[in-house]
């Protein structure tokens, strides 16, 4: 009988397959993981073979940003241009809209269902609207971070201070409800890849890590994997970021009092090992979700979107958190695995994470719609000769606190409270470490991107005037 009833559930996926129309998305986001968290793309040291495997197996983008966002949850506004297809300022002013239940139609997962999707959400949400306005399913509905408790933060202060530990479940955070919150997602995700194999209905699945972000836990035997004298200390180390208080990522930032002030080697060392521990936890938990497509025979008719919602610190120059403008927080992993998708393939044109929506309804064969800014990777990934949509990418925090331009392999960067300018030369300089602002020969240059980013402002409904500082400088 056992037999007879596997035979029947396997005829109803191969048929469903077939009478399937489009292709199916899933969508894996993760939470504060910078491209600098992936063995793939050059870190040696963290371990995270089913990443590399999506590396190997479909097309990165191998600069791939976030433009910023409009207060300290970097995420809220990732997450809200993701869903809208709207750029960062304009973002903001639609999540106003869907606070009140409105324009609801026009956002990501809507689109996929006029498109015929069956939809589907789970894990973390920090979104305006509520998930179960705009998609079929949902799953767990997770907060924008874990919650944690005040010993996980200022610490380590020294080699004795060992009270909180990622694997000890009194802290709550990602253990608060008896399961790991990337377990909880990942259950989620097979259970309904389980039920769509045997529909007719493509499907669209938002998955919704929060990992790797704050409270860096995960099994004891992830960060074993990890001795701290195999953890190096990142090359940009600094006790003390100079302009810290300034651009807004000061003592009193959250993501910033994780670590003592001044740093230390070792207290960042901790958190590079919890934080490299947490992506391969979630490292595993894709596999899972991988081998469980595989196994439903819906590999081949399925595209895979992998990215984060923004990078993060971890103790380059002298900050903890993503409120930055440097590549490690702007800077993600972005991959896509699919059918006709060039295997191994890096594409290194400037492009921001969120075309990845532009992408998934280009995909559905959905026309785009006026209102959506980003842009489709498609033409990308199949014509190498293709020139890249953006000619510069724009960076932002907060109203007045920061922002960047990067173009034609540079780097500016302007913190307005105190009219400060750096300049990284990217090529020659790629960890920027290196501020070549105020060299002569740089002159010309930094006046050039200056009225560059000012043009970008306008394009982004950027209201903050930088006219007066770019006077100022070149008066100097």
């Amino acid at each position: 009988m056992a037999s007879m009833i596997v035979l029947s559930f396997s005829c109803k996926r191969e048929k469903a397959i077939e009478e399937r129309s489009k292709p199916n998305i899933i969508f894996l986001y993760t939470d504060d993981q910078s491209y600098k968290d992936l063995h793939a793309l050059g870190n040696t040291e963290v371990i995270t073979p089913t990443m590399d495997a999506l590396v190997a197996k479909g097309t990165t983008f191998t600069n791939a940003y976030n433009m910023g966002g409009w207060n300290g949850a970097i995420c809220v506004a990732s997450r809200a241009m993701m869903i809208s297809g709207r750029t960062v300022w304009n973002a903001q002013q639609i999540s106003k809209e869907y606070s009140q239940n409105k324009a609801l139609d026009k956002t990501w997962p809507r689109l996929m269902e006029k498109a015929g999707y069956e939809t589907y959400m789970t894990g973390k949400w920090h979104v305006q609207a509520q998930p179960d306005s705009i998609f079929n399913h949902v799953g767990h509905v997770l907060r924008g971070m874990p919650f944690d408790t005040p010993e996980g933060y200022n610490r380590p202060q020294n080699e004795n201070d060992t009270l909180w530990q990622p694997w000890k479940k009194e802290f709550g955070g990602y253990w608060k409800g008896g399961k790991h919150w990337s377990e909880l997602v990942k259950d989620d995700a097979l259970s309904f890849i389980d039920s769509a194999s045997v529909k007719d209905k493509p499907f669209f699945m938002y998955i919704a890590f929060n990992a790797p972000h704050d409270p860096r836990q995960s099994p004891k035997k992830y960060v074993d994997m990890y001795p701290l004298d195999s953890i190096e200390i990142p090359e940009s180390f600094l006790p003390e970021y100079p302009y810290k208080e300034t651009m807004g990522a000061g003592k009193n930032l959250r993501d910033e009092k994780l670590a003592p002030f001044p740093r230390t080697p070792y207290a960042v060392k901790i958190n590079r090992q919890e934080y490299y521990a947490i992506t391969t936890h979630l490292d595993d938990q894709f596999k899972l979700i991988w081998d469980k497509l595989k196994d439903s025979g819906l590999e081949k008719d399925t595209y895979i979107f992998f990215t984060s919602d923004h990078g993060l610190s971890v103790g380059e120059h002298g900050l903890m958190g993503k409120q930055n403008m440097y590549d490690h927080s702007v800077r993600v992993p972005l991959v896509i695995v699919g059918p006709d998708i060039p295997e191994g393939k890096k594409v290194e044109h400037d492009v921001y994470l969120q075309d990845l929506m532009a992408t998934a309804i280009d995909i559905a064969a959905v026309e785009k719609p006026n209102y959506i800014e980003f842009s489709s990777l498609l033409p990308f990934i199949q014509n190498d000769n293709k020139k890249g949509t953006y000619e510069a990418i724009y960076g932002c925090y907060e109203k007045s606190s920061q922002r960047m331009i990067r173009k034609n392999g540079f780097k500016l960067i302007v913190y307005p409270r105190s009219e400060e300018i750096l300049l990284y030369d990217l090529e020659k300089d790629p960890l920027e470490l290196t501020n070549i602002a105020e060299m002569p020969e740089q002159e010309d240059r930094v006046k050039v991107l200056f009225e560059d980013l000012i043009g970008l402002q306008q394009e982004m409904n950027d209201s903050l005037n930088l006219q007066p500082i770019l006077d100022k400088w070149t008066k100097i």
